[in-house]
């Protein structure tokens, strides 16, 4: 019985592992091309599509942090499984009708029922943490976490040959067809073991802050994961600008722009697994520490540096501390909550995720406005620094990371 458990989390973890990537390429593929596809629905203005585009980016991360939730409590009482069909088919339909879409409203629409239908990731992460022996989740995690990230890296490349060898609009149908067999993969690959809870004792019980033993370490957690995806974000907008006038707007600014993107990425899939393993021998909280510390040490100089190599230098070093922060703060989180609470509490992160996302998106683009691109930088590099005393001042466990006890 225990061979076949054992079985069963590793071929979830392989399934789920293919999952995520194919969703995380699926979404990142037609990122890159939101602003174009705008700007190909209607005659406007410079002003007016700076405007349209943001507000059909942001529409997806606002409704995510509206219903995540929600959903993570249909997750408890239901099953994490059935979050991921429900995820997988319903996005597959909508980004596929963003194909055919015929103006900016249709569109706008449309991105506000992908948030609706978005949880892939965090209920993968969910039924992955419930299933796992506990001894064996931060390494299983840190896995997961490859899946999306190189899925991330992938999905950009892959998004501009289709634009280019089909059109935009192709791209957007492909998407669509990746998720349906995601969502087959999932159906008949993905097995959980799983006690439903009825809805009556779900609200006998109250919030789900009141059935964690340590509350405080569970909001301040679900913050570090909003400021951390909000430090990642902040960069976005700004990334390719910076490298354009590093290289004093010559050469090949659009490819180099796009490998220096990449590189974090690249560093979270080497980093994040065996992070994730060190942490279930030496303790979760020894990794978080390291993360924050070395993601302050490595953002500070990136606003300073004067060429575009050591740019990337920077650039890659990043992708080590988010392939210790992300895995680091759900192992926490799974770790100090209640097994019937999985789904409710990684939904309550990828609300947290969302917010970041889209406050990082925001705030990249003023700081830079005010300050320059160095600005942005520095900002997420005192934010981070910010984040990590707040942890240190409230939470004790990670004051005390020489232990060798995982929390």
């Amino acid at each position: 019985m225990g061979t076949r458990k054992s079985e069963q989390w590793r071929r979830n973890l392989a399934v789920l592992w293919l999952g995520t990537f194919i969703a995380g390429m699926g979404f990142s593929e037609i990122m890159p091309f939101l602003s174009l596809y705008v700007d190909d629905l209607g005659t406007f203005t410079k002003g007016q599509l700076t405007i349209y585009s943001g507000v059909t980016y942001a529409a997806t991360f606002l409704v995510i942090a509206l219903v995540s939730p929600l959903w993570g409590k249909l997750a408890d009482r239901k099953g994490r499984k059935l979050m991921l069909l429900r995820s997988s088919m319903g996005m597959a339909i909508v980004i596929g009708l963003m194909g055919f879409v015929t103006n900016i409203w249709q569109l706008i629409g449309l991105r506000f029922l992908q948030g609706f239908f978005a949880g892939y990731i965090p209920n993968a992460s969910a039924l992955i943490a419930a299933e796992t022996p506990p001894e064996k989740s931060g390494n299983a995690l840190g896995i997961l976490t490859t899946g999306y990230v190189s899925g991330n890296l992938i999905g950009p490349v892959l998004g501009g040959i289709l634009a280019q060898v089909f059109s935009i609009r192709w791209t957007f149908l492909l998407t669509g067809i990746f998720l349906i067999i995601v969502f087959f993969l999932s159906a008949t690959l993905v097995h959980e073991h799983f006690t439903p809870i009825t809805k009556e004792k779900q609200a006998q019980a109250g919030s789900f802050l009141k059935q964690v033993e340590n509350p405080t370490l569970i909001v301040v957690l679900l913050v570090s994961t909003m400021i951390i995806q909000m430090g990642n974000n902040s960069i976005t907008p700004i990334i390719s600008l910076y490298v354009k006038q590093l290289m004093n707007n010559t050469g090949p600014i659009t490819l180099v722009a796009g490998i220096i993107a990449a590189l974090p990425g690249l560093s979270t899939l080497l980093a994040a697994p065996k992070l994730g393993e060190y942490g279930d021998r030496r303790g979760t909280q020894r990794v978080l520490v390291f993360g924050y510390v070395f993601a302050v040490l490595m953002y500070f100089p990136q606003g300073f540096v004067s060429s575009v190599w050591l740019l990337g230098v920077f650039r890659f070093m990043i992708g080590v501390s988010d392939g210790a922060l992300f895995p680091a703060v759900q192992t926490m989180l799974t770790k100090n909550s209640p097994h019937s609470l999985t789904g409710t509490v990684f939904s309550w992160n990828q609300s947290f995720q969302a917010l970041g996302s889209m406050f990082g998106a925001m705030l990249g683009g003023l700081v830079a406005n005010w300050f320059n691109y160095s600005g942005v930088f520095t900002f997420t590099a005192i934010t981070l620094l910010l984040n990590f005393l707040l942890l240190w001042w409230l939470v004790p466990d990670i004051r005390h990371w020489r232990s060798r006890q995982t929390n």
